[in-house]
C-alpha cells in the first residue's frame, strides 16, 4: 500500500470513510481500548507506580534484577491494557545472552533511567519532555530504546504516544515513511508525524495521543486495511473485499462476545454489592463512570448517591474516590468500606486506588478496604498483596472477596445483617 498523499482537505477526504468504520467496528482500538471504562482508571495507578520505581532507584532499593521488581508491577499493568500495550513487558524483560535492557547490573545506567522518569513525571510541557528524552538517549543505555515512550504515556498522553512494533508498521505504511524501530531519533521524528497527522484529523482521534496510536496500530496489525491510490476499479473492489473480511473475522467475533460478558459480570457484581450494601443500612456511591451502565432493569447507579458528602469532595483524593467501584457510607457521610471488583483487569491497580483512597482521606485508615475478585484470581491477589512495593496497604487490613462467597450468602446477609460484620465474616484477610 503506498502512501496517502495530497493536500490536507484531499487526504482527510480520503480517509475520513476510513476513519467511520474505524469508529465503528467494535473489535478496532477506537471502542475496544481507547473507550474502554477501565483505561483511564489505569493512568492514576500506573504513574503512581512509576513514581516508586524512581524512589527505589534513587535510594539503591531498586535491585539487579527485574522479576519481583517495582518496574515489572507496573510494566505488567501497562501490558495487560488490551490490544495496543500487549508485549509491552518485552521491551524490559532481561535477556541474559545480550544483557539488555542495560538497566539493571549497571548502576549507573539504572539511575539515569531513574532521573529520565522523574524529569518527565515532574515537567509538564513538551520542552520538559524531550529534554529528558534527550537525555536519556546520550547514555546511550544498550537495549533502552524508544519502548520506554509506553512508560510516558501513561504521565503525558498529550505529549507522548506510545510505540511499538505494529504502531510504526501502520505510520510507514500511512505514510510512505520509512522509520525504523529501536532508535529515539526515529521515534521522535515519527512522534512530529503523528502530531500533525493528529491535528489534520482532530475530528476523528483525540487530544489523547492514545486514539491516533490505536489508528495506526490497527492498520499496522492489519485490521484496517487502506484504500488504494489512483483510480482502479479492481484495487478499490479488492480494499472493500478486504476490509469486509477483516470486519467479519469469526475469532474477532468471538474475543469481543467474551470482554462483553467480562463488562457484564463486573457490573452485576458492583450491582450486588448496591443492593447489599442499601439493605444493610449504607448509603451507597458508585464509581461516576459507571452510574449509567443498564442493570435490573433500570441504572446501576439508581437509588444511590448522586454526589458525594461535602466531607469527601474536600479530601486530596476526591478524584480518585468517585472512581472507586462500590462505597458504602455511614448516614453522617464518613466511609465505611470501599470495593474494587478486578474482574479481569489489573489487581495491581485495585490495590493502588485503595491506597490512594486511603491516603487521601487522612482517617481513612479506619474504613474497610474490600477486593473483589474470581475464586479464580485468589492466588493473583496474593501474589500482587505480598510485593514489598505494597508494603504499605497492609495498614489498611486489605480483604479478598471471592465471588462465590458474595454469591452465596448476599441474599441472607441482606435479610438478615446489618453493618460491616456480614460482610466481614466471609471476606478473606491477606496479612
Amino acid at each position: 500500500m503506498a502512501d496517502i498523499a495530497g493536500t490536507p482537505t484531499a487526504v482527510e477526504a480520503v480517509l475520513a470513510p476510513v476513519f467511520e468504520r474505524w469508529h465503528q467496528d467494535a473489535g478496532s482500538t477506537y471502542r475496544n481500548w481507547f473507550h474502554w471504562e477501565e483505561r483511564l482508571k489505569n493512568f492514576r495507578s500506573i504513574r503512581r507506580g512509576l513514581q516508586a520505581v524512581v524512589q527505589e532507584i534513587e535510594t539503591g532499593a531498586f535491585g539487579n534484577t527485574y522479576r519481583g521488581s517495582s518496574l515489572e508491577t507496573v510494566v505488567s499493568a501497562i501490558a495487560e491494557q488490551r490490544q495496543i500495550f500487549k508485549g509491552a513487558d518485552h521491551a524490559f524483560l532481561w535477556k541474559p545472552k545480550l544483557r539488555i535492557p542495560d538497566i539493571y547490573e549497571h548502576p549507573q545506567n539504572q539511575r539515569a533511567f531513574g532521573r529520565f522518569l522523574d524529569e518527565c513525571d515532574c515537567c509538564n510541557d513538551e520542552a520538559g519532555v524531550l529534554r529528558a528524552i534527550h537525555a536519556l538517549d546520550a547514555q546511550r543505555i544498550k537495549g533502552l530504546g524508544p519502548a520506554a515512550a509506553n512508560l510516558l504515556y501513561f504521565v503525558h498522553p498529550t505529549l507522548v504516544p506510545p510505540f511499538n512494533t505494529a504502531i510504526v508498521r501502520g505510520y510507514n505504511t500511512l505514510t510512505g515513511a520509512k522509520v525504523k524501530l529501536g532508535r529515539w531519533d526515529e521515534y521522535l521524528a515519527m512522534r512530529r508525524g503523528i502530531l500533525e497527522l493528529n491535528r489534520v484529523h482532530r475530528r476523528w482521534l483525540s487530544n489523547d495521543l492514545g486514539a491516533v496510536a490505536g489508528f495506526l496500530f490497527d492498520i499496522g496489525a492489519g485490521r484496517i486495511v487502506l484504500p488504494p491510490t489512483g483510480n482502479d476499479p479492481a484495487a478499490q473492489a479488492a480494499w472493500e473485499a478486504d476490509l469486509a473480511r477483516v470486519r467479519a473475522d469469526a475469532a474477532d467475533q468471538k474475543r469481543r462476545a467474551a470482554e462483553a460478558a467480562e463488562d457484564q459480570s463486573h457490573t452485576q457484581i458492583q450491582g450486588w454489592l448496591r443492593d447489599l450494601g442499601r439493605a444493610l443500612g449504607f448509603n451507597v456511591w458508585i464509581a461516576s463512570n459507571d452510574r449509567a451502565r443498564p442493570y435490573a432493569q433500570g441504572r446501576l447507579g439508581d437509588g444511590c448517591l448522586t454526589a458525594l458528602p461535602e466531607a469527601l469532595e474536600r479530601t486530596a483524593g476526591a478524584d480518585a474516590i468517585r472512581l472507586i467501584d462500590v462505597i458504602w457510607l455511614e448516614a453522617d457521610g464518613k466511609l465505611a468500606a470501599a470495593f474494587e471488583v478486578e474482574h479481569s483487569t489489573s489487581i495491581y491497580s485495585g490495590i493502588v486506588r485503595m491506597l490512594d483512597l486511603a491516603l487521601g482521606l487522612g482517617d481513612g485508615m479506619a474504613a474497610r478496604y474490600f477486593l473483589v475478585a474470581p475464586d479464580r484470581r485468589e492466588a493473583d491477589v496474593r501474589a500482587q498483596f505480598a510485593r514489598p512495593a505494597f508494603s504499605r496497604v497492609t495498614e489498611l487490613d486489605l480483604r479478598y472477596l471471592p465471588y462465590s462467597e458474595l454469591e452465596a450468602h448476599r441474599d441472607a446477609m441482606a435479610r438478615f445483617g446489618r453493618g460491616l460484620r456480614p460482610i466481614e465474616v466471609i471476606a478473606r484477610t491477606l496479612r
